[in-house]
């Protein structure tokens, strides 16, 4: 009697399995898993190909408590069954999805892209978060996802961004401020997109629509502020005088300053809006420590954006994650009456008075 190749045993091991009784599926597939898991000693890859075309059967006959777990465990191998994993990476419930888009290592980049671009939001957060991932698959979330999906994949310290790739996402972060935290705040995003991501938020909001953004064009690093003399100052007081009478001289005036390096305008302005004088705004402005700077914004009613911005700009170097985290923290919880208090009167008054005699009183005529 001759035996059966091996190749028709499967297939008729799969046709038995079709027709079996649903709790015996439940145990085959217990048995199959356990035998994948176990497999220290057999070559695995081999295994996950053999039990494949079982696996696929038993997907169908299952509930889905079952599937659950097959995903969760099929998540963890290194040599996984490869048409099952599609299967379950596709299913359309997240509980079964969920396992093997975040962790399998047997998904193609192709698997994923076209999973990214078919699948609902919680999918999509799984695959956002898997490290690595590929720079194709996040070109597609970024584009095709919620704005959940771009916060998983900004919070990722393993994805790896294209240029393509932050050139959607500063598109987005201009109708999204919630995004344009996540980014600014994101530790390795190259000072390149924080200066356009920026200057995008600067731009006038017609243009939203069809943003047009040039990493390349930004790559020149800011340059340190040299700080005006009395004369600059004078000649930038009438028109920031006229801007701030108008109603004019507000967060969208005030960020182009900055973002454009204009630093007579920038410090007049920051005079003018929060009564300070300019030997104290000079003070904050050169100080290594952030937080004078930031009362005078806030005293000035700037937003945290254009905070942030004059920050960003006013040194060679960006904050650091750590020291953004803190300005931030310092801008939302002071009271505008303190920040003004102390900006006009308080310690910063007195140190920058301090300093400025130190220095021979050169500005101390050019205040408000």
């Amino acid at each position: 009697m001759m035996a059966n190749p091996p190749a028709d045993i499967l297939v008729e091991l799969e046709d038995a399995v079709a027709t079996c009784p649903l709790d015996r599926c439940t145990r085959i597939l217990s048995g199959i898993l356990q035998l994948l898991t176990s497999s220290r000693g057999r070559p695995q890859e081999l295994l996950a190909n053999v039990a494949d075309g079982v696996l696929l059967r038993l997907t169908e006959r299952v509930e889905a408590s079952a599937l659950i777990d097959l995903s969760t465990t099929i998540a963890e191998l290194k040599a996984a069954p490869p048409k099952t994993v599609r299967r379950l990476a596709s299913h359309h419930d997240p509980e079964v999805a969920c396992p093997v888009l975040l962790r399998s290592q047997s998904l193609s980049a192709a698997d994923l892209k076209s999973i990214a671009a078919a699948t609902g939001e919680r999918q999509q957060c799984a695959i956002a978060a898997r490290a690595p991932i590929d720079p194709l698959v996040i070109e597609t979330l970024i584009k095709g996802g919620a704005r959940s999906v771009c916060i998983a994949l900004i919070g990722n310290t393993e994805a790896r961004f294209s240029d393509a790739a932050y050139v959607a996402l500063v598109e987005r972060c201009l109708t999204d401020g919630e995004l344009t935290k996540a980014l600014a705040l994101r530790p390795n995003t190259p000072d390149a997109v924080m200066r356009e991501l920026l200057s995008a938020s600067a731009a006038p909001k017609s243009g939203m629509g069809k943003a047009t953004v040039s990493l390349q064009a930004a790559t020149v690093a800011p340059i340190a502020p040299k700080l005006p003399c009395s004369a600059d100052y004078a000649g930038a007081r009438p028109e920031i005088v006229a801007l701030n009478r108008v109603g004019k001289l507000n967060d969208s005036t005030v960020n182009r300053f900055a973002i454009r390096g204009e630093t007579a305008n920038l410090v007049t302005a920051l005079s003018v809006l929060s009564g300070a004088p300019i030997e104290i705004i000079e003070h904050v402005m050169t100080d290594d420590d952030c937080e004078g700077l930031v009362m005078a914004c806030r005293a000035s009613r700037l937003n945290w954006q254009t905070t942030f911005a004059i920050l960003s700009n006013r040194c060679g170097t960006r904050l650091s994650f750590t020291e953004r985290e803190r300005a931030q923290h310092i801008f939302e919880t002071l009271l505008l009456s303190t920040s003004q208090w102390t900006v006009r009167w308080g310690e910063i008054a007195a140190n920058a008075k301090e300093s400025s005699r130190e220095n021979g009183g050169v500005r101390m005529g050019v205040s408000r």
